[in-house]
């Protein structure tokens, strides 16, 4: 979708958005998938009320990208703009063991700038990629850590009322990979509490994770973390190894060698390829097990 009203252009402009048109969703997201659209920069959280009024009045459908890693995206042009926060500096404000995180904020440096003041308890989530909103939207963990366990209160733009609000933890439900957060609803920062911890045991137990993903994640490919949810009980990746799909590929869609549940794009993969990896591997996997696989990575279609 493009944004040519110059009505609508000095609108956004007052509100201090800065507008990328036609930009390539292919380059801001990891799979290296995705069409074109206008792009939507924000930088004033108190202004995103007001932008998305603007936008419905004029019937402009939208969507929020955020660190793009975890998403893919439909080819060609898109029939959205696309909305995207813009970090302040900084964006980790560190005080005592609270820490305020925006939401445009990158996980792992965000990890690492608490570890350098003695706050730990994150380091398992040093290698998943992509924003802090992200990362609380989906309740991101690795390595029996979960964000949700350190959130305290989070800043958010609730689309049912049109409203920036603040949400205790105790109005939260996080789960595994999910929480009650609506779909619509944006994450803007959010207040961790973290345990005192030396620098130096935080930094050796980061080795171990970055460690462990360098010996069994595709991380040089184009890829967008795992696929599949795990199921109840089970691994998602261990059903799709156990079936030999390792090397599987639909276009330029490849099951990775290295781990069966990243789908990597080891060329000019098409949103059709990914997509029908997907499918297919999810229709094999429920014919071996019984079993229907639920996707972990977010699917924009039109």
């Amino acid at each position: 979708m493009r944004i040519e009203s110059p009505r609508i252009l000095a609108a956004l402009g007052e509100l201090g958005v800065e507008h990328r048109p036609g930009a390539s969703l292919a380059e801001l997201t990891s799979l290296g998938i995705g069409g074109t659209s206008d792009l939507l920069r924000i930088r004033q959280h108190q202004h995103l009320p007001a932008l998305i009024r603007l936008l419905r009045a004029e019937g402009i459908e939208h969507r929020f990208l955020g660190g793009g890693t975890n998403v893919l995206i439909a080819d060609g042009e898109l029939p959205w703009v696309v909305l995207q926060l813009i970090g302040p500096r900084p964006d980790v404000v560190i005080d005592g063991n609270s820490v305020w995180v925006d939401a445009a904020a990158d996980l792992g440096r965000a990890v690492t700038t608490c570890a350098r003041h003695n706050l730990g308890g994150m380091e398992g989530l040093i290698g998943v990629p992509g924003s802090v909103g992200g990362a609380l939207r989906m309740n991101a963990g690795a390595y029996g850590t979960e964000i949700g366990r350190f959130v305290r209160e989070v800043e958010l733009y609730r689309s049912s009322t049109g409203e920036n609000e603040t949400v205790r933890d105790s109005a939260i439900s996080f789960e595994y990979r999910h929480t009650s957060f609506a779909p619509s609803d944006v994450m803007l920062r959010a207040r961790l509490d973290l345990p005192s911890k030396p620098y130096e045991e935080i930094l050796a137990g980061i080795r171990v994770c970055n460690e462990k993903r360098r010996a069994s994640q595709p991380l040089n490919q184009k890829s967008a973390g795992c696929i599949f949810k795990n199921p109840p009980g089970g691994s998602a990746g261990r059903m799709i190894d156990g079936l030999g799909l390792k090397g599987f590929r639909v276009g330029d869609a490849m099951v990775s060698d290295r781990h069966a549940n990243f789908f990597v794009n080891v060329g000019h993969a098409s949103y059709s390829d990914m997509l029908g990896l997907i499918a297919e591997v999810r229709a094999r996997v429920h014919a071996a097990h019984g079993c229907d696989l639920e996707e972990e990575v977010i699917v924009w279609n039109e």
